[in-house]
């Protein structure tokens, strides 16, 4: 705690550590007895308690449990046959949910963020959430600050922009503040920690976040979440309308009344729906954990079955993470260099894989102790070491070299296609501080690097292609170098090649993004900016990365995947990790992404056609003065067979159709048909059947049969092209519903049908598919109206927001 800015123990002042040592073990027991621990505020999962609660304790539960409340007080047993359904959904919820979330914590404590810190003055590697406060922790590039801290010694450059939004790199030395959330771009620092857990300054923000509703979660459930909201509103009032109709004007008895407004209402009800899609997404991410693939945000996967661009780097995506130096050409005679690229190397932190292999390869120095070190900056492309006899920059040619990169051009674009990464050593005039060179430079030697292209590059990116996803490649080398890689790993079009550092304008950037297939010399800032423009255009785009550079651009795609063995920053902003850092696992990522999101909506549209014929048949039955045709034990007859387990079964399968457009559309467009076919051919049969003078129990059982029949119509319909799969789906349907209606008539309130009952049935099911095929033509030019009326609709009134508010600044 602390007390007037003074951290206070039970036994006096904490002891502050000093950077060689950091904390003493004792100091570490005391700050965990006074809960000074970095506990993130933002649990990765819920708890066991909390799952449980929130799949029983819900709305439609609540009215499931009035209902059955209501039929057992007027004594129809036999109409409490939905109950186990529910029983069911709510089990089967609960399960899943509790695996997927030991699955998920199995792969979250294999990947979760880790800190180097100095304790006794012992170096250890740690998890973020055991760290206690005023612990030293040692940052590098790459790192994400995981809570805020003062730096002690070092300097490192950061960038803020997850906090501020700006993307400059900021330069921290001793005394500066570091905020956790940000992330070490370059450098090496000490840094000791002043504030954790709830008490840092991303877990304030999180906090806060927590208060906005809706944030993060797949548009497809916040569709279904408005969907379920409407009904639950409505049905309240229709059930006691249904119920003082059939009791006071209709002249049923109390038992008939509550047993047909509770038929009515359970229509209603899309009681497995949300389950169902919540299941299916809780099943995606156990099979991707399988995989290897950790996922950090459930919507990921419905927009990675939206995906049509792909933005991917060079480094460590279409190549292999590791780096080598093929050798040095020089640019000059003044004799033996390799010395002073040793003295270099050895001056220069080991912060990203470029600077690793050029210390690996040349290690043979002169010992030179350099005056001043600056690490690579991603924004400026150099590095820099001062030494007695002068500053010395290693770093992109057309960065360093500036004005005099026409005189080397040829040579260097020589060697950069090839498929080589040249950097050029060089002595610098003036002072390298971290920003953009100014001064004179002398070229000494270039230096040539490669990583080998992964071997199922081919493979991966030639699905991309037959699955009508363009790739772009994004990447801060020589674009000449990058669109040679490109051209290796097969990727279509990467002979289309731009010079990132040409484009000045966002103009000229947002007219490349769709132009170019690949792009060199991109800055952080610039990447962000690409992965804008293309969402710009209306396309739905995926970004790969496993650098500090990458994640702005992680954060503005509508689907991010970073590598494990990347920057902890990258791993951290991605919603998708590739824990064996196997680019090859993306097609099988984007698979899951549209077999899960296609299922549902297929298997959506079963749960909706039930709910429209009982809203219709609700308002039908109290015009005409009628009794619902359907009691509660037949309405569940009918959904477990034709909706509720044909549903689950055809959301298991594989489906690899690319989405077209909503969510909320698209399975209106696949229900409404059967829903109507549904209303007219039961209104027809009450109609005629009354006219025949049939009794009302054999209109009953009749109504269900054909409402079965539409709903193994619609399963065959939603389920086109039909396979062996579906079809053994709907063979066992079919079953199913003659085994109960024949063994457990008695169950399902089943009555043997006269001739005249037989035949007017028969007539009726022969009209079902001519009629919802109609129906569907019909319903799609209107569906079609609807959505273009709305979207005009919206424009307007976005356009008298926008006329409003400019009215108001004047």
């Amino acid at each position: 705690m602390k007390v007037h800015g003074k951290k206070t123990g039970a036994g006096g002042a904490l002891r502050e550590p000093t950077p060689e040592r950091g904390l003493e073990e004792s100091d570490v027991a005391l700050r965990k007895a006074m809960g000074l621990v970095n506990v993130a505020v933002d649990a990765q999962s819920r708890t066991v308690k909390a799952i449980i609660h929130d799949n029983v304790f819900t709305f439609f539960n609540l009215i499931f449990v009035v209902l059955a409340v209501l039929v057992a007080l007027v004594g129809s047993y036999r109409s409490l046959t939905f109950m186990p359904i529910v029983v069911l959904n709510t089990l089967i919820g609960i399960v899943q949910e509790v695996r997927s979330k030991r699955t998920l914590e199995k792969l979250t404590m294999l990947s979760a963020p880790t800190a180097r810190v100095l304790r006794g003055g012992r170096e250890q590697t740690l998890r973020a959430e055991e760290l206690v406060l005023d612990d030293v922790v040692i940052f590098t590039a790459g790192n994400q600050i995981c809570a805020d801290g003062v730096v002690l010694e070092g300097e490192a450059q950061v960038n803020e922009a997850l906090l501020t939004g700006e993307a400059d790199e900021i330069a921290k030395g001793p005394g500066d503040q570091l905020m956790s959330g940000s992330f070490i771009v370059s450098g090496v620092c000490k840094a000791r920690l002043v504030a954790v857990g709830a008490d840092s300054y991303i877990s304030r923000l999180t906090l806060e976040a927590k208060k906005s509703k809706g944030v993060g979660q797949s548009k497809m459930i916040l569709a279904l979440n408005r969907l379920i909201k409407a009904v639950g509103l409505i049905i309240i009032p229709i059930g006691v309308i249904l119920f003082l109709h059939q009791w006071l004007l209709v002249g049923n008895t109390v038992e008939e009344s509550v047993v047909g407004m509770v038929a009515a209402l359970i229509g209603m009800i899309p009681e497995g729906l949300y389950l169902l899609a919540s299941v299916a997404l809780v099943i995606s991410v156990m099979r991707l954990a399988r995989s290897k693939v950790l996922v950090h945000e459930m919507n990921c996967i419905e927009m990675l079955a939206r995906v049509d661009v792909l933005c991917v780097d060079k480094t460590g995506t279409i190549t292999e993470p590791e780096m080598r130096v093929e050798g040095a050409v020089p640019l000059s005679d003044e004799g033996d260099i390799l010395p002073l690229l040793g003295d270099f190397a050895a001056a220069q932190a080991s912060d990203n894989i470029t600077m690793e292999a050029v210390k690996a390869y040349f290690t043979q120095g002169q010992g030179r102790r350099p005056l001043g070190v600056t690490s690579f900056s991603a924004a400026c492309k150099y590095s820099s070491a001062t030494f007695e006899e002068g500053c010395y920059v290693l770093g992109a040619p057309e960065f360093v070299l500036r004005e005099r990169f026409g005189e080397y051009q040829a040579l260097i674009q020589s060697h950069a296609a090839r498929g080589a990464r040249v950097l050029v050593f060089a002595q610098y005039a003036g002072r390298a501080d971290g920003r953009a060179l100014t001064a004179g430079v002398r070229p000494l030697c270039l230096v040539l690097l490669r990583n080998p292209i992964r071997k199922a590059a081919a493979q991966t990116f030639g699905y991309f292609a037959q699955q009508g996803v363009q790739v772009k490649v994004i990447s801060g080398d020589n674009p000449v170098t990058v669109s040679q890689v490109a051209m290796q790993a097969h990727i279509d079009g990467a002979e289309n090649y731009v010079d990132a550092s040409t484009l000045q304008t966002e103009e000229a950037l947002c007219k490349a993004a769709t132009r170019y297939t690949v792009f060199g010399r991109v800055t952080p800032a610039q990447k962000r900016a690409l992965v804008r423009a293309l969402k710009s255009a209306g396309h739905t785009v995926a970004m790969t990365g496993d650098g500090v550079n990458d994640v702005l651009a992680l954060k503005d795609a509508d689907c991010s995947i970073a590598m494990a063995s990347g920057s902890d920053a990258a791993a951290q902003a991605a919603q998708l990790v590739l824990l064996d850092n196997d680019f090859a696992r993306m097609p099988l990522v984007v698979d899951e992404g549209r077999r899960v999101v296609n299922n549902i909506e297929r298997s959506a549209s079963l749960f909706l056609v039930k709910n429209i014929f009982s809203f219709l048949m609700s308002f039908f039955s109290i015009v005409l003065m009628c009794t619902y045709p359907v009691g509660p034990a037949q309405i569940s007859l009918i959904s477990a067979f034709t909706i509720g387990a044909p549903a689950f079964l055809l959301a298991l399968e594989p489906n690899k159709r690319r989405i077209k457009g909503t969510f909320l559309r698209n399975v209106i467009e696949r229900a409404f048909p059967a829903g109507i076919t549904d209303f007219i051919l039961v209104s027809i049969l009450m109609l005629v059947g009354r006219w025949m003078g049939i009794p009302d129990e054999m209109i009953s059982t009749a109504a269900t049969i054909l409402m079965s029949v539409v709903g193994l119509l619609i399963i065959c319909y939603i389920g086109r092209p039909m396979n062996l799969w579906r079809w053994a789906i709907v063979a066992a349907m079919v079953a199913g519903i003659a085994l109960s209606a024949t063994y457990f008539h008695w169950l399902f309130d089943m009555s043997r049908l006269s001739l005249h009952c037989t035949v007017l049935l028969l007539i009726l099911c022969a009209l079902a598919l001519p009629v919802m095929l109609g129906l569907g033509r019909a319903t799609q030019t209107m569906v079609d109206f609807s959505f273009r009326m709305a979207r005009q609709f919206l424009r307007r009134c976005k356009g008298l927001g926008a006329r409003r508010r400019k009215e108001e600044g004047r």
